[in-house]
């Protein structure tokens, strides 16, 4: 019915309903149709990795943030800068190092002998897009300076509250922990990034384009396309996207199915979920359904918009018990098992 063009004017045959879903939809494909620009101008330097860029727009219409791991070389800093090009909107980089400092990102205060008074000088979180590269090298006091940020919008400096610019969005890559010298994210930090994407290997095509492309000197200049106006905007719509109570219904119960599977009728994942996933992932499972939506060109969720996300919105909050690792059960084979469970 969204896609008639007989019934995409307001017609006396259809319900007030009818009317106001079509309405919803007309929007929701005019504000969808420039966010596929955006993420074609990406692809005039990112090759393949669909998902990737799919996943990075979902954060900024949900405003959740987004965990990139994979190993080096996978276009995954080319991404995150490739979109802060693209969007008009302030982009800072803080490469995480071992010797890296709380004051390095937030900022600190300095006293200023001219003035007698102490001045605060801000760090570079002070910015609407912020690539945390390689989050995982410096130590836990560090990562632990994003968390205020991340979770309230604002920084603490000398006792004085500072609020972050509007919009903010951390976008963070991370290398595999079996490699030298990286440390294991604390999962209260884990816990308020939106989604963790795993970041694979091109294919043969693919990396055949690559090699094309690399043999130019310089890449392409990138057009800005949407405006910080723009993602407002398109963050009103999807923060509106209709959600029937079946689909709520649905993500509680996912949810509660990782605390207690025996309950959700999933007994062979009791021994091997150790930990489940917060309250925080219902919510994130919402938006970034209404996000997947969204870029659809829907302005409804349906069950697959939840599955779609799920994989990438529990990743990081299960914890696995022995069992799972003495039987070398990954936690995507157990979110594939989560994912059978019955749409009520």
């Amino acid at each position: 019915m969204a896609g008639s063009p007989a019934l995409s004017r307001r017609s006396p045959i259809l319900s007030l309903d009818e009317q106001a879903l079509l309405e919803a939809n007309e929007r929701v494909r005019v504000l969808a149709e420039r966010f596929d620009e955006v993420i074609g101008e990406m692809r005039r330097v990112i090759v393949g990795q669909g998902a990737l860029l799919d996943r990075l727009l979902m954060g900024l219409l949900a405003d959740g943030h987004i965990l990139l791991e994979g190993l080096p070389g996978l276009a995954k800093t080319l991404s995150i800068s490739s979109l802060a090009r693209v969007v008009q909107a302030e982009f800072r980089r803080i490469q995480f190092t071992p010797d890296l400092l709380p004051a390095d990102i937030l900022g600190t205060s300095i006293f200023d002998a001219r003035k007698g008074r102490f001045t605060t000088k801000h760090g570079p979180v002070f910015a609407n897009l912020v690539l945390a590269d390689e989050v995982n090298r410096a130590p836990a006091k560090v990562q632990s300076a994003l968390l205020e940020a991340m979770a309230e919008r604002q920084v603490t400096i000398g006792g004085e509250t500072l609020p972050l610019p509007e919009p903010f969005l951390v976008m963070a890559t991370m290398n595999p922990l079996d490699q030298e010298g990286v440390y294991a994210l604390p999962e209260a930090q884990l816990d308020r990034f939106m989604m963790k994407v795993v970041v694979g290997y091109p294919s043969r095509s693919e990396e055949m384009e690559i090699l094309e492309r690399a043999a130019v000197a310089r890449g392409p200049d990138l057009e800005r396309l949407a405006s910080l106006d723009l993602i407002r905007e398109a963050r009103e719509v999807v923060g509106s996207l209709t959600v029937s109570d079946r689909i709520r219904r649905y993500i509680v119960d996912l949810v509660h199915a990782t605390r207690s599977p025996r309950e959700a009728g999933l007994d062979e994942l009791e021994p091997l979920i150790a930990h489940g996933a917060s309250p925080r992932a219902s919510i994130f499972l919402l938006r970034a359904a209404r996000a997947h939506a969204f870029l659809r060109r829907r302005a409804y969720v349906l069950p697959d918009d939840v599955k779609a996300v799920a994989p990438d919105v529990l990743r990081h909050r299960l914890v696995l018990g022995y069992e799972a690792e003495a039987e070398e059960i990954g936690v995507d084979a157990v979110i594939r098992r989560l994912l059978t469970l019955k749409v009520p």
